[in-house]
């Protein structure tokens, strides 16, 4: 990712990659730490209100929509309803808008909030990537630093314990559902913003795309059947 000291201006982030789903402005302006001016969270279910999260968001900070500078979404992976979700509506907003946009993963976005919460030494970041997978990525993460330590993979329950026995601790959206002593840890839409404030790795949105690490497979339907 492209790192820049500009920072940006007003920063509308979406994460709709898990099922706490964020929306958050963040407020970017000259060379001061980002701030974030709101955060409205909906948990739970699939469904998300969307438009609904975001005009309250921008309602809460004093916002207009002609007021966003940026868009920041995450990417996961993660759930692919909510992230594909997130990805369009960005795409019609630089249509109408031409703002600029910066996706950035979700796990990219874990490290930089379990650095947040205080959760450090060695972490394995899990996400369920159904089929009886999870999405897996490790990082080395202290008060100072976060530094990747294995790239995003798929891996399964088996692996990752095995991982474990190294030391470490797993954390992730519904982590402790899976695996005793995990942490409960959630992408949020203020750290994404964050992120994006210190980058210059803009995208059409067309460019945008989920982060998916499996090939995608299309399967020809049958012939209908004839009956007599």
């Amino acid at each position: 990712m492209k790192r820049s000291a500009e920072l940006l201006m007003k920063i509308l982030a979406l994460e709709f990659s898990s099922t706490q789903r964020s929306v958050a402005v963040i407020d970017a302006h000259g060379t001061a730490s980002p701030r974030s001016l709101t955060e409205i969270i909906e948990t739970g279910g699939r469904a998300s209100k969307a438009f609904e999260l975001i005009e309250t968001a921008l309602r809460e900070a004093q916002l207009e929509r002609e007021q966003i500078d940026c868009m920041a979404i995450g990417l996961g992976p993660g759930s692919y309803t909510g992230i594909r979700s997130a990805i369009a509506l960005a795409q019609g907003w630089q249509l109408a808008s031409d703002i600029r946009l910066i996706g950035i993963g979700s796990t990219e976005c874990l490290a930089s909030q379990a650095q947040i919460e205080g959760i450090t030494g060695r972490v394995h970041f899990v996400i369920d990537a159904q089929r009886n997978e999870f999405y897996l990525a490790k990082y080395e993460i202290t008060a100072e630093s976060i530094v990747p330590v294995e790239a995003l993979r798929l891996a399964t329950f088996a692996e990752i314990l095995e991982g474990q026995k190294d030391g470490g601790i797993i954390a992730g959206p519904e982590a402790p559902k899976w695996f005793t002593g995990a942490r409960l840890l959630f992408p949020r839409a203020p750290t994404l913003g964050q992120l994006a404030a210190t980058t210059t790795d803009f995208k059409r949105g067309d460019k945008l795309k989920p982060i998916y690490l499996r090939e995608t497979n299309f399967v020809k339907a049958p012939l209908p059947r004839i009956f007599p």
